[in-house]
């Protein structure tokens, strides 16, 4: 077994490769999305809502999978346990996109996005070996803190988008489609989160497996956050949302210090294999 493989039960070289096939298709879809604009984001409200994020894609959500994956071959467990975490930003980023983007040439590769990275999740944990992994972060891992601020941020983006739904279905006014996209990729990374503090809680091994990528997610997505609400002014002329930022950032506080908590216990036991 390659020394890269570490702490999983089989080789991960496919799992790299289409992740490397992730990569390319989410640069092109990035590069694709800033060079053709007017003709993929004819109306101001698509501008406003994907604009910004195709520059966070390309400079944020590509360099993280990268990232990964280079620490991985390196041998480093922490490369093995971010690597889902960068895969769950993408899946969430591309489900808004598949959604909420008019259908044309460009929904293709939003699929491919969409399902290869949903793939490729799941084929990580089911190789991971989660046993070894409980056993070597069981004793340094704030299993409990990590756990339930999975939980309370995954219930509160849950209720949030559940509740934008239900209000104007009930005021019976319609969503604009790019809303509808990412109140639906809230919906599944909020489930997702949640049951992945209630494995942490619980003391699944699952739950070890997962931990660290999941708080990368959710610390990815806050820090993209606030360079979108940054950069839209910029590219789009709408007015900068100070406030927005700083509630953001206050709000990113509650993931970005249990995130490096766990990162600091899972670098300690990080080495080659």
């Amino acid at each position: 077994m390659h020394s890269s493989d570490v702490r999983a039960k089989y080789s991960l070289k496919l799992a790299h490769v289409l992740s490397l096939a992730v990569g390319l298709c989410m640069a092109g879809a990035s590069l694709a999305g800033l060079l053709l604009q007017n003709s993929l984001y004819p109306t101001d409200e698509l501008r406003h809502s994907f604009l910004a994020n195709e520059f966070v894609n390309l400079f944020i959500g590509l360099p993280v999978l990268l990232i990964s994956l280079w620490l991985w071959r390196r041998g480093q467990l922490v490369g093995l346990l971010l690597w889902p975490g960068a895969l769950l930003y993408i899946l969430y980023n591309y489900i808004a996109y598949l959604i909420g983007v008019p259908f044309g040439w460009l929904s293709f590769v939003y699929l491919v996005l969409v399902v290869l990275s949903a793939y490729l999740l799941f084929y990580l944990l089911s190789v991971m070996d989660q046993t070894s992994i409980q056993e070597q972060l069981a004793g340094d891992m704030p299993v409990k803190i990590a756990g339930l601020v999975l939980v309370g941020l995954g219930a509160l983006f849950l209720l949030r988008a559940l509740g934008m739904i239900v209000t104007t279905s009930l005021n019976q006014m319609a969503l604009p489609r790019s809303e509808i996209g990412v109140l639906t990729a809230d919906v599944i990374l909020s489930l997702i989160w949640i049951a992945g503090g209630v494995l942490l809680l619980r003391r699944r091994p699952l739950g070890y497996a997962l931990g660290l990528g999941l708080l990368f997610s959710g610390s990815m997505l806050f820090i993209a956050l606030i360079v979108f609400l940054l950069l839209g002014p910029v590219l789009t002329g709408m007015p900068l949302a100070l406030i927005d930022v700083i509630v953001v950032l206050v709000m990113g506080m509650v993931c970005f210090i249990p995130f490096f908590l766990v990162l600091r216990a899972v670098l300690s036991k990080s080495g080659p294999s």
